[in-house]
């Protein structure tokens, strides 16, 4: 064999060589199962008109972990506790951040906010300022007579309606919004009812809103290049509750700040103050701004007023629709309180049979059909699943605490289940019951929502009899739920309302 026929297969040998090493197959990756995506759409087809049966009817298919494509980009369900601990506690740190939507940047200020912000400094510090201003044990101790004064409200309205039939929504979502404002603004806004943002409906209804919105499933989010066409109709109405939001926060940030510059020696009162000192700060590592006060101020107003008014609203269509749990509490609540006082917070924990209560309505009702979308920062392995970097995960958790697999007859209004066990849901650790999360993004007001929840629940059943409407049967308190991200009971509550103690207590 001459020399340029050897010099030729050398070259052709070397070129195989660097094109098999260049140009290596990549291993297959090990992706959860799932339904096979169709072009530019993905899975979308499957999920888009109703969200929550369609993911059921699909997990039931493909099991407690399954992959979708919406549109180009993958999403990952997780729904038995099994696959929320392995996203939520082993791999915490790596889904620790949120994805990109259109509701954070039109209604959390650019991602300025808690609840949208990828993790990171901002979100990090924005948590350590809740933890050390909201809900550390030493401010909610200092909130208690807030706490006090507007449960005694409650109770005392609904004692001068006794007898008449009552929208129980309407006196809830007053009584959560008056706490909050207190804590967080100042109720003065909502005394002062002449200026135009100023009323607790308004807020209430643009609360209501933000929810709605921040749970709809926003097609333009899937498909980037149909955005610009907003075929939903949910960015104009993003942007168009921003800017009454907005002008409410500037409203309240403007008064705060002529306040500060009249008052010689000027005491903080409520958190935007300790937000706009916060901003003056020179050594903070993410510097606060207008925006950054205002989304931390609406974020707690999101996770404060309709949540807690749902919760409460719940657990009290169960014991209706079920009255001898209703005989069963008030007889705890006789035995350990007796009839001459009201339920204090400092005796909840001798009252182990409401609690039970609470507990087995928010498993079936959790206060959002699925968490809060987390995100991949890095690749990981998930249960000998390759979950790629860019991934969105939804915790599934309407299908987690109604499995049968975790619970006995999961369907069923059982608060007995609870009764003698440890539930730890102020930590997260009970990944089939997730009401608030989870890991580094649970709701960091859990122990502030469980408070007002109990409290709440026990003062209504010690203090009054609760009775349907005229006609109504106990057959026919509707337990259904309108079906969106939000678990919004679908049928308002309408009850007459009788005081059981002492007339001198209301």
């Amino acid at each position: 064999m001459d020399n340029s026929w050897v010099l030729l297969l050398a070259a052709v040998s070397a070129l195989a060589f660097i094109s098999k090493t260049i140009f290596k197959q990549k291993p297959q990756k090990n992706l959860p199962p799932g339904p096979n995506p169709w072009p530019i759409i993905g899975n979308l087809n499957l999920i888009a008109f109703d969200p929550r049966r369609s993911v059921q009817s699909l997990c039931q298919k493909y099991g407690d972990i399954m992959l979708l494509k919406f549109g180009k980009f993958p999403v990952v369900i997780a729904s038995s506790s099994e696959m929320a601990r392995q996203f939520l506690k082993v791999h915490d740190a790596v889904f620790a951040s949120r994805p990109a939507l259109a509701a954070g940047k039109f209604t959390g200020y650019d991602y300025k906010n808690t609840g949208w912000a990828p993790y990171g400094p901002h979100w990090i510090q924005a948590r350590k300022i809740y933890h050390m201003e909201v809900f550390s044990d030493k401010k909610m101790e200092s909130f208690v007579h807030i706490r006090d004064e507007e449960r005694r409200g409650l109770v005392s309205r609904l004692c001068s309606l006794s007898g008449k039939t009552i929208m129980l929504k309407d006196h809830l979502s007053k009584y959560t919004l008056s706490i909050m404002c207190r804590m967080l603004i100042s109720k003065k806004y909502f005394v002062e009812s002449e200026h135009e943002n100023s009323t607790l409906k308004d807020l209430e209804s643009m609360v209501g809103e933000l929810l709605d919105l921040n749970g709809a499933f926003n097609i333009g989010d899937w498909i980037p290049w149909l955005s610009f066409l907003d075929l939903q109709g949910y960015v104009r109405k993003m942007k168009a509750l921003q800017k009454k939001l907005d002008k409410f926060h500037d409203y309240v940030i403007d008064d705060h700040e002529a306040r500060r510059a009249a008052e010689k020696d000027f005491i903080s009162k409520d958190l935007v103050d300790v937000l706009m000192q916060m901003a003056e700060d020179p050594n903070l590592e993410v510097k606060i701004t207008r925006d950054h006060i205002k989304g931390l101020v609406q974020d707690l107003f999101n996770g404060g007023i309709d949540s807690t008014s749902n919760a409460i609203e719940w657990a009290i269509r169960e014991t209706l629709g079920h009255p001898h749990v209703a005989e069963k509490a008030k007889a705890e609540l006789d035995k350990v309180i007796g009839r001459k006082r009201w339920v204090e917070e400092k005796d909840l924990s001798q009252l182990p049979y409401i609690d039970a209560i609470v507990m087995e309505s928010l498993r079936l009702h959790p206060l959002a059909t699925f968490l809060t979308y987390h995100y991949s920062i890095e690749d990981a392995k998930v249960a000998g699943y390759d979950i790629p970097k860019g991934t969105t995960v939804l915790i599934n958790v309407w299908s987690i605490t109604r499995d049968p697999k975790t619970w006995d007859s999961p369907n069923d209004f059982l608060p007995e289940r609870f009764l003698g066990k440890e539930v730890d849901v102020l930590l997260g650790s009970n990944f089939a019951l997730l009401p608030f999360g989870s890991g580094r993004r649970r709701c960091p007001g859990l122990s502030f929502g469980l408070k007002v929840l109990r409290i709440t629940l026990a003062n209504l059943l010690h203090g009054f009899d609760l009775k349907l409407g005229e006609g109504v049967r106990v057959e026919d308190v509707s337990l259904e739920d309108m079906g969106t991200a939000v678990t919004r009971p679908k049928v308002p509550l309408a009850v007459v309302v009788e005081p059981t103690l002492p007339h001198d207590l209301y």
